[in-house]
């Protein structure tokens, strides 16, 4: 991510300056730019979504993947622009940010969220972890297909992995998983998709 301004701002000043055009946060009150991400990073973020529109979509859920939503933990200085954020549309008459600004507060309005690793590991690991626990979203999935993690999060020798935090008596446990294991989520326990299917989506040419 890049630094775009170094005076702290507050949420409803990011949203007067935030343009529509562009990746853009708010991280303890200073505005960063998204880097435009790779092909590899974007195909691994596009095969995500499409399964899990697919199971969702099968469940009959009342689900969506929004475009350009943001995150908004509750009495913090941070907004979140997830890689895949899956909201319940049930839940977004409850979300007095929504309907105006596009923002969600609620973690009951937010079944999973997906953030795809990249050179700013530190914030999915670190920052976004933490927040999202208090929001009490209920799941959250790091995907480091590239193992940029430190050894601290993904295991010595660092490898590919994808991380899945889950709400337990409101803390996050986590379960790893890797190569082809099958990932095991709460959100959709009948889920069958396989680590080295996303991670190949991400390593495949074209």
């Amino acid at each position: 991510m890049i630094q775009t301004a170094t005076k702290p701002v507050t949420f409803e000043e990011f949203l007067d300056w935030k343009p529509e055009n562009g990746h853009y946060e708010l991280h303890n009150g200073v505005i960063v730019e998204r880097s435009q991400p790779l092909g590899r990073h974007e195909k691994v973020i596009g095969f995500s979504a499409r399964k899990l529109t697919v199971e969702f979509d099968r469940l009959n859920l009342p689900y969506f993947i929004p475009k350009q939503p943001l995150v908004k933990p509750p009495d913090s200085k941070s907004a979140y622009e997830p890689d895949i954020l899956i909201l319940n549309e049930a839940n977004l008459e409850s979300e007095p940010l929504w309907n105006k600004f596009s923002t969600v507060t609620q973690g009951a309005s937010i079944p999973l969220i997906v953030e795809v690793v990249s050179t700013n590991w530190q914030n999915d690991y670190l920052l976004k972890v933490g927040d999202y626990e208090l929001m009490g979203i209920p799941e959250y999935w790091i995907v480091d297909y590239l193992g940029l993690g430190s050894r601290r999060f993904i295991g010595n020798p660092k490898q590919p992995t994808i991380s899945v935090y889950q709400l337990v008596d409101d803390e996050y446990e986590i379960i790893q998983f890797r190569g082809d294991d099958r990932i095991q989520s709460a959100a959709f326990p009948e889920l069958k998709l396989t680590v080295q299917q996303i991670f190949q989506a991400g390593l495949t040419d074209g």
